[in-house]
């Protein structure tokens, strides 16, 4: 088995791959990328057993054969050389030789049979979707899924295709993000929920991407097909919550200001503010927002003033800072409108412009209970 590829070409796609590849794997085989031939097709794979992605490489060969190579001693070296053209050549004696204009250098491989088979999808539904779309849907909602392995339902995100369009919730019980595309719609209604960690590889190759990706799904795997590359991914089981129950439809007092003028306040004040519960309180009255945070134990507190638009009546809510801020950093509105009805009910953030035609955004915060 023979081939000769190009250096950079090859360690790009090993360093997308490379993010599925966990520090302390409990097979050593997962440690490997597997490298299969056939002819001038090189297809390279690698697994942590719940998500397995796949890339097909061109290369110069007209040989074939599966080993499977050791992950971090390839990129390693790979990331020392400049461009040019690789020869990789299996030896008898277990070791794959790698010549490069200076050098030649020998790794062990394992047999590639001992690498496990990516999961089939057995009669899955399918949906297409822009790479850049699903890029955005993930990062806009991925932050604000929680990390609580009890409720292993919340700490991924909830996928819900429609004949009507794609929406796309998170929520780790504290914050709440549900984004909606009306532009983009699935053949058959289906909802999954999907991991973590294959969302945040999905999202780092995708971003900015035009190519189409292919979604197929069935009721224990997912799979996202574009350009050259596969990945399939275990989904996480269980009922996700009913999430339409959490927003509240009343919200009789509405809040209209600027985004950077409320995230800069709220970042200022939050620094005196009580180290365990992070709490800012926003009191509303007229066209003022006053913002302010105390933490008594240690005499610290501070408060801004801000104009704004409001209708409603005068009231005091209480937020965690570090959920409105990461609310608030994940819009690219230049103002927001913050929804409220009660201290003690749940304020809803959506940005007033900013969005692409069909795209919704919907964020909710839970209030924390002001000691008055």
């Amino acid at each position: 088995m023979k081939f000769i590829v190009s250096s950079t070409y090859l360690l790009k796609q090993l360093q997308i791959l490379g993010g599925v590849i966990n520090n302390n794997n409990t097979l050593p085989i997962l440690d490997n990328f597997l490298f299969e031939l056939k002819k001038d097709e090189l297809t390279v794979s690698a697994s942590d057993l719940e998500t397995t992605m796949s890339a097909k490489l061109k290369v110069e060969s007209d040989s074939e054969g599966a080993i499977a190579v050791p992950a971090r001693l390839l990129l390693e070296t790979l990331k020392t050389f400049p461009e040019q053209p690789l020869t990789f050549v299996v030896e008898d004696n277990n070791t794959i030789e790698l010549s490069s204009n200076h050098g030649k250098y020998a790794l062990a491989y394992a047999n590639g049979d001992e690498f496990p088979n990516a999961v089939e999808l057995s009669d899955p539904s399918s949906t297409i979707i822009q790479g850049d779309v699903l890029a955005m849907a993930i990062s806009k909602t991925i932050f604000a899924s929680g990390n609580d392995d009890l409720r292993p339902v919340m700490s991924g995100v909830f996928f819900q295709f429609s004949t009507e369009g794609l929406t796309f919730v998170a929520t780790d019980a504290h914050k709440l993000v549900k984004y909606s595309r009306e532009d983009v719609t699935a053949s058959q209604a289906a909802e999954f929920i999907m991991p973590k960690k294959p969302l945040n590889l999905l999202k780092g190759i995708l971003a900015g991407s035009e190519t189409d990706v292919l979604i197929e799904y069935n009721d224990s795997n997912a799979k996202f097909i574009f350009e050259d590359t596969e990945l399939v991914c275990r989904l996480i089981d269980g009922k996700y919550p009913n999430y339409e129950a959490v927003i509240p439809k009343e919200n009789p007092n509405k809040l209209v200001i600027d985004r950077s003028q409320f995230l800069s306040s709220v970042r200022r004040v939050s620094i005196f503010s009580n180290k365990t519960t992070h709490q800012v309180r926003l009191k509303i009255a007229g066209a003022e927002l006053n913002i302010s945070a105390e933490d008594i134990d240690y005499s610290n507190k501070a408060e801004e003033r801000l104009t704004c638009s409001y209708q409603g009546d005068d009231m005091q809510i209480g937020f965690n800072s570090r959920f409105l801020t990461e609310m608030l950093n994940n819009l690219n509105a230049n103002e927001v409108q913050l929804e409220m009805s009660l201290p003690n009910r749940a304020g809803i953030l959506t940005p007033v412009d900013g969005l692409d035609e069909g795209e919704k955004i919907t964020m909710l915060v839970m209030p924390v209970m002001l000691n008055s």
